[in-house]
């Protein structure tokens, strides 16, 4: 059996509670059958136990193991794909009903946290979107593109001199504040909505790994090494560790690795250093995202790998990234660094959608999963509940084939190339550090 302990993160480390779901044993019956106990399991087995249907969500380790529990803790609207390539691919009508679809997931966020009493906290409100200072000023088309085209009005333009009179570093030019973005404490909201399902009513078990399944008949079966779950419904919703578990949603997205670690506290230093409590991202593919937290630390994240190495060397590779943006914190120490897996589309859209009757997936949000996942959660769980349509809005991006676990290669050297020509465009950057 594989290790089912969480791994070792901040996150981990300070997690509210230790709850524990029993394991399945023997043959059960259930409405639906949920795969996966991330954020999208999660969130689609309370969206059906709200509405009266039984629930039986399957969990190979524990709720929360993985992405869901390991994030960056970023919370905001939108997907992996941008939202200029989203209105190209799909155009303006249905590309704002797609992005509202994650307004208003973020909104929920915010009533569960409050009506479960879920302890993630602090919430701390606002993301910066930090342009790169090679490349100039600019953000402000962003602001009235936003404005325009999907109706967001909670962005605010900062300029270069406010930029600098709040992250001291010369790595950024201007900068778009989220305002309707947050940072919160991700593992401890995972098993908050985990325990909510479960007092609404959705069993969960924990440590039961799905090992086969018969999915061609009108009572569907779903086979554990402990027993089995017979239902009407299967939603598959297993992210960057579906495996091989199913031929058609395994080849259509690439398990990649990205990374967080978290530093020791800083004390009253930080604030000469971080001067917002915002979290922080620049606007580069291959980028930097971080946040202080209410200790002093900083927890930082960024690049994305199909290896998985140790976590010294995690620690070391991001402690360079932090340090090439703030040289003033090169006698920092790194407590903990960890990494985690995530299901990479090719189309950077959410797979959500209905393989054959009875039989549907939700996953592969691709690094931007706080919010899509809630969004695609609530509209899984409309069609089977309500019959409601409105998953067909992802139809257009489909289950494109990615050659799933055999495409690490092929990822890895895109990934490269995206890095070399970050490197490219900051080549005649200058560089100047500036004192804590």
């Amino acid at each position: 059996m594989t290790d089912t302990a969480y791994v070792d993160s901040f996150y981990a480390r300070t997690r509210a509670d230790d709850r524990r779901w029993p394991a399945l044993s023997g043959v059960v019956r259930a409405d639906t059958c949920i795969v996966g106990g991330g954020l999208a399991g999660l969130n689609l087995a309370l969206e059906l136990a709200e509405r009266g249907r039984s629930v039986v969500l399957l969990e190979a380790r524990r709720v929360g193991w993985g992405a869901s529990g390991r994030n960056g803790g970023f919370v905001g609207a939108g997907y992996s794909l941008g939202t200029r390539r989203l209105l190209e691919r799909v155009g303006p009508d249905d590309a704002r009903r797609l992005y509202g679809f994650t307004v208003e997931a973020v909104r929920t966020i915010h009533r569960r946290i409050a009506e479960h009493g879920i302890a993630c906290g602090p919430v701390v409100p606002g993301i910066l979107k930090a342009g790169l200072a090679e490349e100039g000023t600019g953000l402000e088309r962003d602001v009235a593109f936003m404005a325009d085209t999907f109706g967001v009005d909670t962005l605010e333009y900062w300029p270069a001199e406010r930029v600098r009179s709040a992250l001291a570093t010369d790595r950024y030019s201007d900068a778009v504040l989220l305002k309707s973005s947050v940072h919160l404490h991700s593992l401890n909201y995972a098993r908050g909505i985990a325990a909510a399902a479960s007092r609404a009513g959705a069993v969960i078990h924990e440590e039961s790994a799905v090992i086969g399944h018969a999915l061609d008949r009108p009572e569907k079966e779903v086979r554990t090494a402990g027993g089995a779950v017979l239902a009407r419904e299967v939603v598959f919703a297993c992210g960057g560790y579906v495996g091989l578990l199913h031929r058609r949603l395994s080849m259509a997205s690439v398990p990649v690795a990205t990374y967080v670690m978290l530093t020791e506290p800083l004390g009253d230093r930080l604030a000469s250093v971080i001067g917002v409590p915002h979290g922080v991202s620049d606007t580069r593919f291959c980028n930097d995202y971080y946040r202080p937290l209410a200790d002093t630390r900083i927890l930082w994240g960024g690049r994305v790998s199909t290896f998985h190495p140790p976590a010294q060397r995690i620690a070391a590779a991001l402690r360079r990234d932090m340090l090439a943006v703030y040289p003033q914190l090169a006698d920092v120490r790194v407590e903990v660094a960890w990494g985690g897996t995530m299901g990479y589309p090719r189309h950077k859209m959410p797979l959500i959608g209905r393989l054959s009757q009875g039989v549907w997936y939700c996953m592969g949000f691709g690094g931007h999963g706080m919010s899509a996942t809630t969004a695609g959660a609530a509209v899984v769980a409309a069609a089977i509940a309500d019959g409601d349509d409105r998953f067909r809005l992802f139809q257009p991006f489909g289950l494109d084939f990615a050659a799933g676990p055999f495409a690490r290669p092929v990822a890895q050297t895109i990934y490269w190339g995206h890095k070399l020509r970050d490197a490219w465009r900051a080549r005649s950057r200058p560089r100047r550090a500036i004192a804590a």
